[in-house]
């Protein structure tokens, strides 16, 4: 029951966007756009500044490397041997390799491990977003409409304000400089408001999914590799690394998280399989209500 109290304010807030969006109809895509360059550089600003990365969370970052990376191979592979299309492709490799460690997974670990665990857990969503904001966005632009070059797809790396925002986020740390009483109210008002926002657009988003446009067979992919394959390669991923049991707990139950929300937003910008992307990070959210507490009676056990 209490593992409900923590997720169901997710699907309540996902419900919000759903109606309002039959209701109103907005421009899903428009919306997007505006909490991509507008508002989630200001949450990426503060989670780098507040949170140091020290040389004792290598071990974190060669781990979501390695997980993020061994997944998008796999999946590519299993792509080139269905002969899917680049748009489905990079489609899959969105919804199954980026997990939602941040607005999921971050209050998950404070619930099984307090604290200590969150803290983990954020260092994790930190680690995650740098890989969303550069490969993620190199995925979706090189996959989505309209793309189709390296270089273009780089160049859409090099243009997201989110890049930019974790560098200046990760100086202003380093440096001398501190955020005035002001200035940091204004970052933090911004920042508090992006992930409601991204949960609600994307709630939005499945009010236009048509679900007999999605392929049947990419969505059970996805599911099977993000629910599946991943916490179970995150087992062998940190059965070699020299760190404590309950950092190697918190890694694995963030590998069985859903699809990133963050990630719909990526699929809207750059129209690549938008409704694919939302309807699998909805009904990997749903499928976490089952198979999340299995994952954590056996990893507690």
């Amino acid at each position: 029951m209490e593992f409900l109290t923590v997720v169901l304010p997710i699907f309540v807030i996902f419900a919000i966007g759903y109606i309002g969006q039959r209701i109103f109809s907005f421009d899903t895509r428009q919306l997007s756009t505006m909490a991509l360059y507008l508002i989630s550089p200001f949450l990426v600003f503060r989670t780098f500044y507040t949170n140091t990365l020290s040389q004792e969370y290598m071990y974190l970052l060669l781990y979501t490397l390695l997980l993020s990376g061994i997944l998008l191979v796999l999946i590519r592979m299993f792509a080139t041997f269905r002969n899917w299309q680049p748009g489905e492709t990079a489609g899959v490799m969105l919804a199954g390799s980026f997990m939602n460690n941040g607005n999921y997974g971050a209050p998950l670990a404070l619930f099984v491990f307090g604290a200590a665990g969150m803290d983990i857990a954020i260092i994790l969503m930190v680690l995650q977003q740098i890989m969303m904001s550069t490969v993620g966005i190199f995925i979706a632009s090189k996959g989505g409409k309209g793309g189709g070059s390296v270089g273009k797809a780089m160049m859409s790396v090099l243009k997201m304000p989110i890049l930019h925002a974790a560098i200046l986020g990760i100086t202003v740390q380093v440096s001398p400089l501190s955020l005035g009483g002001a200035v940091a109210n204004i970052v933090s008002l911004v920042a508090d408001a992006a992930i409601p926002v991204i949960m609600i657009i994307l709630g939005m988003q499945l009010a236009n999914v048509t679900i007999k446009k999605v392929k049947y067979e990419m969505i059970v992919s996805a599911v099977v590799v993000r629910i599946l394959i991943s916490p179970l390669l995150a087992i062998v991923l940190v059965w070699f690394m020299p760190l404590d049991e309950m950092t190697k707990l918190v890694m694995i139950l963030m590998a069985a998280t859903p699809t990133s929300a963050n990630i719909t937003l990526y699929a809207l910008r750059f129209k690549t399989e938008p409704e694919f992307v939302s309807l699998t990070t909805l009904v990997t959210t749903v499928l976490t209500l089952v198979s999340m507490p299995i994952t954590m009676w056996f990893l507690l056990s």
